[in-house]
């Protein structure tokens, strides 16, 4: 990947410092869309299950099975099957009910946002082996439109968590909601049917959405 690619990621790390969040433990509908992701999510909360299952059915066993019924192999056997379905049944929906909607979304968008960063980054190994035609000057301004889209993912991700974690805060952290539409909307791309043209409007429609979310956010504040 190309030093300037690079440069424009939003880490894991990064975003977990932005949200306050570890967001690989975020319930987000859209994991359930991307089958990769659906079945490393069932896969991770499996394990979680499989681990916290003998715990608890042990404690069960002990503690309320034992002095009501004596030994049981069947309730044991019962438990065995019914826990790990139970806990990956609540972590999900203690999931789903504590993750802040408008975070979701951008995260959702910041998912979009590494998509086009990294079709950027195929179309660079096709243009080395020779296989592309793509402009270097579109190229440079997918870049550009990609730093303010970056600027504005960031803007809103602070504003929602000082948003979440103080809302009174938020009204004098307003600068935050500034972003970067209108300098992207003056951005022009040479050949209008290119590959780069296609990712210029693609990121124009993140910063439209990722506008939309800060507009909320804003009037969240002043209802408050």
């Amino acid at each position: 990947m190309q030093p300037d690619l690079l440069g424009l990621e939003i880490s894991r790390g990064e975003l977990k410092r932005l949200t306050g969040f570890d967001t690989e433990d975020l319930y987000r509908p859209s994991m359930m869309i991307d089958k990769e992701k659906r079945v490393s999510f069932f896969i991770n909360e499996s394990l979680v299950a499989l681990a916290l299952t003998p715990v608890i059915v042990g404690f069960i066993y002990a503690f309320i099975i034992l002095p009501s019924f004596g030994s049981s192999t069947g309730l044991g056997v019962i438990l065995l099957i019914i826990v790990p379905i139970a806990v990956i049944l609540g972590r999900s929906l203690w999931r789903k009910f504590t993750t802040p909607q408008a975070l979701t979304i951008l995260l959702d968008e910041v998912d979009k946002y590494h998509t086009i960063i990294q079709a950027i980054d195929i179309n660079d190994q096709l243009l080395d082996s020779g296989n592309s035609q793509s402009s270097i000057e579109d190229r440079e301004q997918v870049i550009s439109a990609l730093q303010l889209i970056r600027e504005d993912l960031v803007r809103a991700l602070k504003s929602e968590r000082i948003l979440r974690d103080n809302k009174k805060l938020l009204a004098n952290h307003q600068e935050l909601l500034v972003n970067n539409l209108a300098n992207l909307q003056t951005l022009e791309v040479s050949n209008q049917a290119g590959e780069y043209a296609q990712l210029l409007n693609q990121s124009l429609q993140i910063a439209l959405d990722v506008q939309a979310e800060l507009r909320k956010l804003q009037k969240v504040t002043g209802d408050r």
